[in-house]
């Protein structure tokens, strides 16, 4: 008790010693650089020289969780060290009222030369420092104190404010606002007293928004924020956080000295900033301007730009872990939309304002830039530094800044933080699909490149019917990018056997997409098709099954091995899930694949010769052709080629023509298969006009090889001796092959 008596009678006692502020101002500001949370602070000695400067203040706690009364709530707490947001202990409380009934405490005064009429008060925008013994105190100074000690507190504090520092992690720059030769005198506006406040049924809603006007004026002549003026603005913000939040953005939308204090110290208090914030995101989520009206009648529009600036100062309070991590989603997704569309569309209005912020603050010259700073802040404050380091390296916070590759950007963000914060992106996942399932969703190109990456986060049992109808509209889009991304989202959904089984909607328009030039886009289209089809509840249609079959024909030439090679494994899918009543349409294409998977059963690439061999004999036993099977089985192909020309010798000069590609191929084993097979099929071939045509063109094709074979050579002579014959017969010239 004896230690509390002497602790509480040393805050009104006077400066002294080593602790004392100097006399003058030091010519050269210094800056002040921000300190990592979890770094412990190296007392030196200019900090225990403000640490004397402020030893005098008064301590008040950040947050105000209940009110017990007002004789109580509206007193701070004077003990050294006291935990923020404890009561005070009545003793101490009856002690500190004694004390100040025979030691008057005076507001310092201050004096100033006027240029021209009363000095305006500085504005800064000033970047929040970790400082416990001077940004989280809140200093009550009497109003009727004369002292010289406490007027040089007034001034030496007053400079320390003016002089912090804003840092630009873009350019990595200290920028702070310069201080000027005069000191800002009080403004004769006075804070409300805290006996207004002591009933709030006796004072009326409609005040509210004149009550946050007044404290913001008054703060305008004030380096910190009173302990009166702390506790009314947090008792406010408590009971109608809306008033406030819209009030301080139309009094300071440039986010003035004044209006940082306030932000910052709603930032303290976890408790008033868990319901300030939803009315700080709502504005920031509607561009440019939101629209809502105060408890007075006030409905002026307030700047969602506007809100960022008070969003970022309070991200940067090193106190507030535990309401921005509750509100961690969807304060990303604000700052993510404040970056893609102050890229892609600046109103003039939005301009003007920027202008003046960037004029007065030293900020980024583009919003964007700044909202991609408060954007790295959050992400820090949530312990995502290596994400932001990550993002760097690769340049994609840059990326992020171009309207044309801010999608690429977006997804390469999503899948850095995908990899340490599931939860986080599940939340941003959601918040997203909220806004892409609008009916006309706005700048949604990098919204859907983040949800495409985190789909794999969402709980599908609650938004399944959500998630596949918006990739079904995209999947419909003229924009190649929106149904590329579609396209990667049905991927990642098709791998679930109940979404897999809702998608036989979205067969036509797959199919469609297996002819598109872009191999990639080819390449998924296939990919949603095998997940699907690896589920065996799921059967392929009458009539999906031949347009599918029909359509990957073409896919087995492709250049690309893996387009090639899943193309050829979709095809047997397709005849071992084929409905009962489509497998009599579906024959005659598995007829025309024989010849074509008999070629690629003689690939270089072991992988497709391996899957070519599967599929024909899944292609013999679906056409009940034993012998041919049998051929497979045995691996003697050359026989399956003549078995197959015997079979049906109608069709020889179709199938050479189908042979007849593949002695260009750039594969040396491709080209002599096909020869072999063209020098089988010229014994069935009927018809002097047509057999002569095809043996033009296949001389043509076997003439343009550079390296022959021996077998390409052999079947070279015999197709230009049956070529003369056939020219002969006919009475025609012969012609020079």
């Amino acid at each position: 008790m004896a230690g509390r008596f002497r602790r509480l009678f040393k805050v009104f006692r006077g400066k002294k010693g080593p602790g004392a502020a100097p006399a003058q101002q030091p010519e050269e500001l210094e800056q002040f650089q921000p300190r990592q949370d979890d770094a412990a602070p190296d007392r030196t000695q200019e900090q225990d020289r403000a640490h004397g400067r402020f030893r005098s203040t008064v301590q008040v706690p950040a947050a105000i969780p209940t009110w017990a009364g007002p004789a109580v709530a509206a007193q701070p707490s004077t003990a050294p060290g006291a935990p923020l947001g404890t009561a005070l202990p009545s003793l101490s409380f009856v002690l500190l009222q004694m004390f100040r009934k025979f030691i008057p405490i005076r507001r310092g005064k201050t004096s100033t030369t006027a240029t021209e009429g009363t000095a305006e008060p500085d504005s800064g925008l000033t970047e929040l420092q970790a400082e416990p013994d001077v940004s989280t105190d809140i200093t009550a100074p009497s109003e009727d104190s004369d002292s010289p000690t406490n007027d040089h507190t007034v001034k030496t504090d007053r400079a320390v404010t003016e002089d912090m520092a804003i840092t630009n992690t873009d350019t990595g720059e200290t920028q702070g606002i310069p201080n000027t030769d005069t000191t800002p005198i009080p403004t004769g506006i006075h804070a409300p007293e805290l006996g207004y406040f002591k009933n709030s049924a006796d004072s009326s809603q409609q005040q509210v928004p004149a009550m946050v006007s007044n404290i913001h004026q008054s703060l305008g002549s004030h380096v910190t924020v009173g302990a009166r003026l702390g506790f009314n603005l947090l008792r406010l913000a408590e009971e109608h956080p809306a008033d406030v939040v819209l009030t301080l953005l139309r009094c300071a939308p440039s986010c003035d000295r004044a209006a940082t204090m306030m932000w910052r110290l709603l930032g303290l208090s976890g408790s008033t900033l868990e319901k300030v914030l939803p009315t700080l995101l709502c504005v920031m989520e509607d561009w440019p301007l939101h629209s809502m009206c105060t408890s007075d009648g006030d409905d002026t529009p307030v700047l969602a730009l506007a809100a960022t600036l008070g969003l970022w100062v309070i991200v940067q309070v090193p106190r507030c872990h535990e309401a921005v991590n509750l509100y961690s989603s969807r304060i990303f997704v604000a700052l993510l939309f404040q970056v893609v569309i102050t890229t892609q569309q600046m109103p003039e209005e939005v301009d003007h304002f920027w202008r003046a912020c960037w004029e007065e603050h030293r900020l980024p010259t583009n919003p964007n830039r700044f909202a991609v700073q408060a954007m790295k802040a959050l992400l820090c404050r949530l312990r995502c530094d290596n994400e932001v380091v990550a993002m760097e390296r690769k340049r994609g916070w840059d990326t992020l800044l171009c309207a044309d590759t801010q999608h690429y950007a977006v997804g390469l963000l999503a899948r850095e933080m995908r990899r340490v914060s599931l939860p986080m992106c599940s939340g941003i996942a959601l918040r997203l699909l909220g806004l892409l399932s609008r009916e006309e969703p706005r700048w949604d190109l990098p919204f859907l490149a983040f949800l495409v990456e985190v789909l794999e986060c969402l709980d599908l049992r609650e938004c399944s019917d959500s998630v596949l109808e918006m990739m079904s509209r995209y999947l419909l889009s003229e924009c190649r990018q929106r149904c590329r991304l579609a396209l990667r989202g049905l991927v990642v959904l098709s791998k679930d056997p109940a979404m897999a089984r809702r998608m036989g909607s979205l067969s036509q328009r797959l199919v469609e997409l297996l002819g598109d030039a872009d191999g990639e886009v080819v390449r998924m289209s296939l990919s949603v098709f095998m997940n699907a089809l690896e589920n065996k509840d799921i059967l392929v249609s009458s009539t999906t099954a031949p347009k599918l079959a029909e359509a990957l024909l073409p896919l087995f030439e492709n250049d690309n091995s893996h387009v090639q090679l899943f193309s050829i494994h979709l095809f047997c899918k397709v005849m071992e899930l084929v409905v009962e009543e489509g497998k009599k349409p579906l024959e005659r294409i598995v007829s025309q694949s024989l010849l074509l998977l008999f070629l690629h059963c003689h690939e270089e690439n072991r992988h497709v010769a391996e899957a070519s061999m599967e599929t024909l004999l899944c292609a013999a036993g679906f056409l009940k052709r034993r012998n041919l099977k049998q051929l497979v089985k045995k691996e003697q192909l050359l026989m399956f080629a003549e078995c197959l020309l015997a079979e049906d010798r109608s069709r020889a000069a179709e199938r050479l023509h189908q042979a007849l590609p593949f002695v260009e191929s750039p594969q040396e084993s491709l080209r002599e298969a096909a020869v072999r097979f063209m020098g089988a099929a010229r014994v069935f071939l009927r018809g002097h006009k047509e057999e002569l045509q095809l043996l033009s063109e296949a001389l043509q094709a076997l003439r343009r090889d550079d390296s022959p074979s021996q077998t390409n050579i052999v079947v070279q002579k015999i197709f230009n001796k049956r070529a003369a014959e056939l020219r002969s017969s006919a009475g025609s010239e012969p012609e020079s092959l």
